[in-house]
């Protein structure tokens, strides 16, 4: 029974060594070149940091003629770090002759962007469409001076600029500038002709504005992939606002249409309201020559002198309406 007890705890002291004294890799290091003392390799499991990671990171870059220190390399590891990535940057930096420090590796990784990749395309430039297809848009439409609408793509080839990279904008600024130069260019042209006979226009003033101002890339050259001639915007916006006029002169006709019949309507009553005083005045007429018999300043010889003016007015009045008649009659 003591035996076994012996036994166990021998195997699970030699587990926990082999797990706490990475031997073998040490071996491989030693093997490699890499001077790294075995109490380091125990220090980082302690610290709990993968020696494998910081080990195989350091025989690579010294097969690779670069210098890395165990502890530099933990620590970014520590910082939330891509240890293997940032050496293979620095391997390919190194390779392609880019002046790349370790400090700037780091930080650019930390940053959040692929080291990598940024240090591939500073060697092989990076082409860009704009717009970005996948965005749902795949031309940039603009209009000229004469109203006819033209719709143009651009190559944009970049390369990243790895002293910008850390706090530099990315590519959707590049496309949204590209965008914005080529409607700007258009929109410029005294006409669409102009465009389509010289499109490297285009190229020429979006580069002059220097779009790659605060962005992680320098561009290298804006080619314009294809324009199209598309609607007659300036005759179809005319064709609406003729129409919008027509509406507007049509409601104002309405309007005085409408003011003219209501001051017709007011002048009807205003002549029945004066027909009214007219019966009025004419009703007060006997109940004044009543009040004028009573005074005494109307005699009755005076009521039948009235009378017979009166009389005779309408006799002649009847006759001159009699005889207009005749006369009518006779031209007809």
């Amino acid at each position: 029974m003591v035996f076994l007890v012996i036994v166990a705890l021998i195997i699970v002291f030699f587990i926990i060594f082999t797990w706490l004294v990475p031997i073998q890799l040490w071996l491989a290091a030693s093997f490699a070149g890499v001077k790294v003392r075995i109490f380091s390799l125990v220090a980082m499991r302690i610290r709990r940091v993968p020696p494998p990671i910081i080990i195989n990171s350091m025989v690579m870059a010294h097969k690779a003629g670069l210098d890395a220190s165990t502890d530099r390399l933990e620590a970014h590891y520590l910082a939330g770090g891509n240890v293997q990535l940032v050496v293979q940057a620095l391997i390919a930096a190194d390779k392609a002759n880019i002046s790349l420090p370790f400090e700037r590796a780091c930080a650019i990784d930390l940053a959040g962007r692929n080291i990598l990749e940024a240090v591939q395309m500073s060697v092989r430039p990076k082409v860009i469409d704009a717009p970005d297809p996948t965005k749902g848009k795949s031309t940039v439409a603009a209009v000229a001076m004469d109203g006819i609408q033209l719709s143009a793509k651009a190559k944009v080839t970049v390369r990243a600029n790895l002293d910008r990279l850390v706090g530099g904008a990315g590519e959707e600024t590049i496309i949204a500038r590209v965008g914005e130069g080529i409607v700007t260019t258009i929109g410029s042209a005294e006409t669409h002709k102009k465009v389509l006979e010289n499109p490297d226009s285009i190229s020429q003033k979006v580069l002059s504005k220097g779009l790659d101002s605060g962005t992680a890339f320098e561009i290298l050259s804006i080619d314009i992939a294809d324009v199209d001639v598309g609607e007659n915007i300036g005759a179809r916006l005319q064709a609406k606002q003729a129409e919008a006029d027509l509406q507007i002169a049509k409601a104002k006709a309405e309007e005085r249409r409408a003011m003219a019949v209501a001051q017709e309507q007011e002048m009807k009553a205003r002549v029945q309201e004066m027909k009214a005083k007219v019966v009025e005045a004419e009703a007060e007429v006997p109940l004044a020559m009543a009040e004028a018999f009573r005074k005494g300043h109307l005699g009755i010889m005076d009521y039948y002198r009235i009378k017979n003016i009166k009389a005779d007015t309408e006799m002649r009045d009847s006759i001159a309406g009699s005889g207009t008649g005749k006369e009518g009659k006779e031209k007809e």
